[in-house]
């Protein structure tokens, strides 16, 4: 039996139908918008485990984004209070870090734990251009620039995407994520300097892509595009895509290009 621990966003509902409907569990302040969601804390994770586990639960998919609640010490179970250390010291750490954790957590207490992408395998699409505008040559020197910069900054566990025009960084992904970053460079907002340019997103080196794959979907695009951007590039089997169709729609009526590298 399958427990999908489940954030917000659109990727949830996605592996939801995917999956057949399992249980779903979110974090409380975090809703998934799936029906029947068991509502827990992390001050109360260790009762989770063990109701996970007299439910027959054998594996969990972690999906969704949530932010990093605060933790309130009167309401620390006895099942939990093991666990305070850890949880507080991944609180500290980076994304990577704080997800290594959790999963060390549940694999401890016999779960094991299912990427987003063995679920649903088409959100990883396969190389190629998926639209009709396609890089130029100062793109693909601009994505192979963010490439550097993006596998640069993975060292030191910040973020998954940036974006460079022209051969300079105008942006890189930190807490805010990917559309927060984005919207730092809207039209209205973005600093003198060169048009267009690329986002590029991929995984951070030694990323557990079980737990922490990067999503790309419309509202990427939409970003993308209020930036003025002239397009997306992502790597092969690296990045999944939500909503494809619609990513792809988006795309052409922005005349952006989406570029999954091979």
């Amino acid at each position: 039996m399958l427990a999908l621990i489940a954030g917000e966003g659109a990727l949830p509902g996605h592996l939801y139908a995917q999956a057949g409907m399992p249980l779903v569990c979110e974090i409380e302040g975090f809703p998934s918008g799936l029906p029947d969601a068991l509502v827990f804390r992390l001050e109360t994770l260790g009762s989770l485990l063990e109701g996970l586990n007299a439910r027959g639960v054998t594996k969990v998919c972690f999906a969704g984004a949530i932010r990093r609640p605060p933790i309130d010490p009167a309401r620390i179970d006895a099942a939990t209070l093991p666990l305070v250390p850890r949880i507080m010291e991944a609180l500290q750490t980076g994304d990577d870090g704080a997800l290594r954790t959790a999963v060390a957590i549940f694999e401890e207490a016999g779960f094991q734990v299912q990427g987003a992408h063995e679920i649903a395998p088409e959100l990883v699409p396969d190389p190629g251009v998926l639209t009709t505008a396609e890089p130029g040559d100062r793109d693909r020197a601009d994505a192979a620039r963010a490439q550097t910069i993006q596998q640069a900054l993975s060292a030191a566990d910040i973020g998954q995407a940036c974006v460079v025009a022209a051969g300079q960084a105008l942006a890189v992904e930190t807490l805010g994520g990917t559309d927060w970053m984005l919207d730092t460079l809207s039209t209205e907002r973005r600093p003198a300097g060169p048009s267009g340019g690329v986002l590029f997103k991929a995984p951070k080196d030694g990323q557990d892509m079980r737990v922490d794959m990067p999503v790309i979907g419309p509202a990427t695009v939409t970003g993308a595009a209020s930036a003025g951007l002239s397009g997306i590039a992502i790597p092969a089997g690296g990045v999944m895509i939500l909503d494809r169709d619609r990513t792809i729609a988006s795309c052409e009526a922005a005349g952006l290009f989406l570029w999954v590298q091979g």
